[in-house]
């Protein structure tokens, strides 16, 4: 058993999401989406670092050691899986560790739409989850991949950088590729996908335009692509796509991408007042004909309103999604405030609104 083994193992009796080491500092531990420092000693730098490189790869501490910065996964059998990220920092080394369950949970222990379920049964196209850092985008994705890995009978590739949920093949064939490990990025990876027969490919993150471009093509060509970006609503992530390609071949791109294009989740965490946990904000667009015409015209800025009108396809906006759960009471006036995206429709239930210098 590691030493830093006994942090994981405390991150799991804390039910925390996320650890903190670094040089210099107690270790903390993010607790619903909150900092927390353990009573600990401040760890020195050399002993911080050979309690990392005890778990680390050797290929990765010597890639860290040239580098300053890496990724992978660490497995403890029994409790979790963690996605590692070491960094180089002015006072030494320092460490994140975000906790991946080894239970995948299913769309409805999640509390998301049961719409979400329906996405793993489409035969093509390009389905995203998108959301700032630390918003669940993807757990969202591993229960819709579960599902089609329990009701399909395909074959499904994951690229990601590091590998995070582990499938267990079910009624699928699932193959998961580590960036660097198995491949040497994500595009050469989606290249080789095309030559490898898969029915559903999910792509960890959508992170350059060639990356994005064999996405499209692939979500084009009659597979189905899951993938993520770090975007705040469905219009912006249409335009954000757009915007990555050079002006002489945006209008080409629109095309394509209106074709392709099934549906975009955009999704924030939001912790609970009423109980211990955190839940789930989506803003969801399904790809409907006339929806694709705005894709394909450029009018992304009418996109809210069409999501508006196709609640009987499931759509909702992630500030009338926000409005539900604080009218319920499971979440505060003021971090439904910070997270929505028209704040004004949220001003009126706070007890003191502030300037908000963003209004100016």
């Amino acid at each position: 058993m590691a030493k830093i083994d006994a942090f994981f193992k405390l991150m799991n009796e804390q039910g925390a999401s996320d650890l903190h080491l670094v040089a210099g500092q107690a270790p903390v531990l993010r607790i619903r989406g909150e900092m927390e420092r353990v009573k600990y000693k401040v760890l020195d730098n050399d002993e911080l670092k050979a309690m990392l490189y005890e778990i680390a790869p050797e290929h990765k501490v010597k890639e860290f050691e040239e580098t300053g910065d890496i990724d992978f996964g660490y497995d403890i059998l029994g409790i979790a899986r963690y996605r590692s990220n070491f960094f180089m920092q002015k006072f030494g080394v320092a460490a994140v560790f975000r906790q991946i369950p080894e239970q995948i949970m299913t769309a409805e222990q999640l509390g998301l739409p049961a719409v979400l379920s329906k996405l793993a049964s489409l035969p093509r196209g390009l389905v995203l989850v998108t959301g700032p850092t630390g918003s669940g985008k993807s757990t969202t994705l591993a229960s819709i991949l579960d599902v089609a890995n329990r009701t399909r009978k395909d074959h499904i590739i994951t690229i990601e950088d590091p590998v995070e949920f582990v499938h267990q093949s079910k009624s699928c064939i699932v193959n998961h590729r580590e960036v660097g490990l198995h491949t040497k990025s994500f595009s050469a990876a989606l290249r080789g996908a095309l030559r490898e027969d898969p029915d559903i490919i999910l792509v960890g993150e959508m992170r350059d335009l060639e990356t994005i471009s064999l996405a499209i093509e692939a979500a084009s060509t009659g597979h189905l692509v899951f993938s993520t970006l770090h975007t705040s609503s469905a219009a912006k992530t249409v335009d954000r796509i757009i915007e990555v390609f050079p002006a002489d071949q945006q209008n080409q791109i629109r095309s394509t991408l209106s074709d392709g294009l099934r549906a975009i989740i955009a999704q924030v965490l939001f912790k609970r007042v009423d109980k211990k946990g955190r839940s789930p904000a989506l803003e969801i667009l399904i790809a409907t004909p006339a929806v694709r015409n705005l894709v394909r015209e450029g009018k992304t800025h009418q996109i809210a309103s069409m999501i508006q009108t196709g609640r009987k396809y499931g759509m909702q906006l992630l500030d009338d999604a926000i409005m539900e759960m604080l009218n319920k009471g499971w979440i505060s006036a003021d971090e439904a405030y910070a997270k929505s995206n028209d704040k004004g429709k949220f001003r009126p239930f706070l007890k003191t609104p502030p300037t908000d210098f963003t209004e100016a």
